[in-house]
């Protein structure tokens, strides 16, 4: 089973594969050239010059490209890199930066993929005279009666709607994703298979710019120390428990950095960029049922009643059940059945309707608990 509907075969038309060097892309293109489609591989360089070093061995460094190429002559397809360096700082790493300045937890992959993957990728597509565009996602697109309906991939180990939900239906009616049907070990066997070297390459678990995942020592890079909001760190009560080196620090949830003495464990369950203050409570404070979300993203037109669904309120959660209410100016209002831990501003909430993504937003902060 493929992530594309039967209908959606090429018959000689032009597609173009976002390549990134990894196995699931390289699989991904030689399913559409099978199916029939004329396909090109395009490889983004999204790293800055200054980050070639650190970019070496990501899915965005020079290695990776060299991968791509090297599959793309495999296959006999053409290949391209382009340069999107400066729209990935803009998109995504100044997004990123500026998320945990404002007290927020970011999730650059869904930015990348709006703005970038399938955005100025698209661009690049119809420049090169093809209409649609395709990536290595586990996700399902179907397309019906000219609409587009985003689903979650089979395999739930790895389906990626989730990293997909903003994206608007004009970009979803011109993306395939041809794996969404299919596990990893079906992928890995195909390569196998093919003969290309990518076949057993490793999946990449970090963030593709933020070396060893240590994003604290990025944003002392990107920011400098001296640029950190540095402040106080108040107990729920108000009680001063000492000073930090910057809220860009901290996300919700994490015990890493707090004052020690406490009876109990201690987390970060706010943070308030106005006043610097990171305030932190035992885990019955990180505990939440209702939430508000904004820059909301409805795939099947804003609801005019409220509606019942399964809401994952970042990637690697299982989803709980909750009511939605669409409120003025694009947000929502998200009461669950059950309440949940570390409901944390910045990370995306997605709606599910059984396997199929309803839309999704961004998770907003609470107001701070302790007076200024």
């Amino acid at each position: 089973m493929s992530g594309y509907s039967a209908a959606m075969k090429g018959n000689g038309r032009r597609i173009l594969v976002g390549m990134s060097g990894g196995v699931d892309s390289s699989v991904a293109a030689w399913l559409l050239q099978r199916d029939g489609w004329e396909v090109i591989g395009v490889t983004m360089k999204v790293w800055p010059q200054d980050c070639i070093t650190r970019a070496e061995d990501k899915c965005c460094g020079p290695s990776a490209i060299a991968d791509a190429r090297g599959v793309a002559h495999r296959l006999g397809i053409p290949h391209y890199v382009v340069d999107e360096a400066d729209g990935f700082e803009k998109a995504v790493i100044n997004y990123f930066a500026g998320e945990y300045r404002a007290g927020r937890t970011p999730n650059p992959c869904v930015m990348c993929n709006e703005h970038l993957k399938f955005g100025s990728l698209r661009t690049k597509a119809r420049a090169l005279g093809a209409d649609f565009i395709a990536t290595g996602h586990y996700a399902i697109i179907e397309h019906r009666d000219g609409r587009a309906v985003l689903r979650k991939g089979t395999d739930p180990r790895k389906d990626q709607s989730y990293f997909l939900f903003s994206l608007n239906q004009d970009q979803l009616l011109h993306a395939l994703t041809p794996l969404g049907g299919m596990s990893k070990p079906e992928i890995r066997e195909i390569a196998r298979g093919l003969g290309l070297k990518v076949a057993d390459k490793a999946d990449s678990q970090e963030i593709c710019f933020v070396p060893g995942n240590d994003y604290r020592a990025f944003l002392r890079g990107h920011f400098g120390d001296e640029e950190f909001h540095r402040g106080g760190i108040y107990d729920t009560e108000g009680n001063f428990l000492g000073s930090h080196e910057g809220i860009e620090m901290f996300t919700i949830g994490q015990r890493k950095g707090l004052p020690g003495g406490s009876p109990k464990p201690l987390y970060v369950v706010n943070i308030d960029p106005e006043t610097s203050r990171v305030i932190v409570g035992g885990e019955e404070d990180l505990v939440r049922g209702e939430f508000e979300v904004d820059r909301v993203t409805w795939h099947a037109g804003e609801p005019e009643e409220p509606l019942r669904a399964n809401v994952k309120i970042r990637y690697a959660h299982p989803g709980t059940e909750a009511s939605l209410e669409a409120l003025p100016g694009g947000r929502a209002r998200i009461v669950l059945d059950e309440p949940q831990r570390a409901v944390t501003p910045g990370q995306a909430a997605v709606f599910y309707d059984g396997d199929r993504v309803a839309g999704g937003g961004w998770i907003v902060r609470q107001p701070s608990p302790v007076p200024a």
